[in-house]
């Protein structure tokens, strides 16, 4: 890594593309993958906000090659010209660094150039792990209530080092609710491929995950890939989903530019899959990859025909891909940190947790106000927001 002193400039979607294909196939060393949310593409997908592709380069580098970059979302107060710069789940940069200053300060003056009144990152290292023996353990014990209150598996000292230094330097840890931060979760459940077959991963599943896969093949369910045209069936049962699961569906055109941003930044970077019943659709998915990160990013099922078991056909069917795609993980994205029996929240932990996984929790996302005036009403404004008012 450069002793140079850094700089932060606004760079070309091709530029900030280039570089993301250069980092490695691995997440065990910090910032060596990037989230899909730190692509250039997803900025068209956050319309509704402004966006710029940044990088960090050396100063007098004459080449000025990059060493790091960033996709900033402006999301505009109200009636103001003032912004909060975003960067979910980013930026892309070497989190293991001594001195985090160094490449965070050079992005905050750029920022504040351009009207930001407050900068908020998601650092994407981890600070712990659980495995999935720990992890239903904890469901299993009545008097344990959050996964914090499970002994990790692993604390990683690269997380926590990013955690203090933060924290040094002054930036504001946001407030998480059961585990689901303002923006994007904090924890996270995945299953690890490394250096795994089929017949490891099925192993590692619990025996109810591989009865009822064998259930969905036994009872006909089969899983196709699907493209724009079948959007709007996946979005039928998506809102179905979110009737049954009380949450807020997105639009089906959302989804429509997701498909299209994504697919045009690269040929295999998402895919929609679709679980077929006797030619009803029982669940669909979305599948996406940046080099060898897969994720499970939405996902709908039918209250219908629940007993084919299309959900874990689908999630099998996906797995497998990120397999054949040479995937280190498959990223089945946010929990909730309660291992409570009566909260609503930890069926999805018990779903998650059968695929023999591990539950992992990220620094979360931290804020830096750079005007406190503007920074508090915006605050404020998004208490409000939230609450209905």
């Amino acid at each position: 890594m450069t002793s140079s002193p850094l700089t932060v400039r606004t760079v070309t979607a091709d530029q900030h593309l280039a570089f993301l294909r250069t980092l490695g196939t691995t997440t065990d060393a910090v910032g060596a993958s990037a989230s899909f949310l730190q692509t250039p593409a997803w900025g068209r997908v956050k319309s509704e906000w402004r966006h710029e592709s940044i990088g960090w380069s050396a100063a007098g580098d004459p080449d000025s090659r990059l060493l790091g970059v960033g996709l900033v979302l402006y999301r505009q107060l109200p009636r103001v010209q003032r912004f909060l710069a975003y960067l979910p789940e980013g930026p892309v940069i070497d989190w293991a660094a001594e001195d985090l200053r160094a490449w965070l300060s050079p992005m905050v003056r750029h920022v504040k150039h351009a009207g930001a009144f407050g900068v908020r990152i998601g650092p994407p290292v981890v600070t712990r792990r659980w495995d999935a023996a720990a992890v239903k353990a904890g469901v299993a014990d009545a008097a344990v209530h959050r996964l914090g209150d499970v002994p990790p598996t692993e604390r990683a000292q690269g997380g926590a080092r990013v955690v203090s230094q933060l924290n040094e330097l002054g930036w504001r840890p946001q407030a998480v609710e059961g585990g689901f931060a303002a923006g994007q979760p904090q924890f996270n459940f995945m299953v690890p491929l490394t250096h795994r077959t089929e017949a490891d991963v099925l192993a590692g599943m619990n025996q109810q995950w591989r009865r009822n896969i064998k259930k969905a093949d036994k009872a006909g369910v089969r899983v196709s890939h699907g493209g724009p045209a079948d959007l709007p069936a996946f979005h039928d049962l998506y809102v179905l989903t979110a009737q049954r699961d009380h949450f807020t569906p997105r639009p089906l055109g959302y989804f429509e530019t997701m498909l299209r941003a994504l697919s045009t930044e690269e040929p295999d970077r998402i895919r929609l899959y679709l679980a077929h019943h006797e030619g009803d659709l029982v669940a669909a998915t979305i599948w996406v990859r940046v080099g060898g990160h897969t994720w499970y990013a939405y996902g709908a099922s039918s209250t219908e025909k629940r007993d084919v078991r299309g959900s874990n056909a689908i999630q099998w069917a996906m797995i497998r891909d990120a397999l054949a795609a040479g995937a280190h993980v498959y990223d089945l994205r946010g929990i909730t940190d309660t291992l409570d029996g009566d909260d609503p929240h930890v069926g999805l932990i018990q779903f998650k947790v059968g695929t023999g996984g591990e539950a992992v929790e990220y620094a979360g996302e931290w804020d830096l106000p750079l005007n406190p005036l503007v920074y508090k009403a915006f605050s404020v404004y998004m208490q409000r927001r939230s609450s209905g008012r």
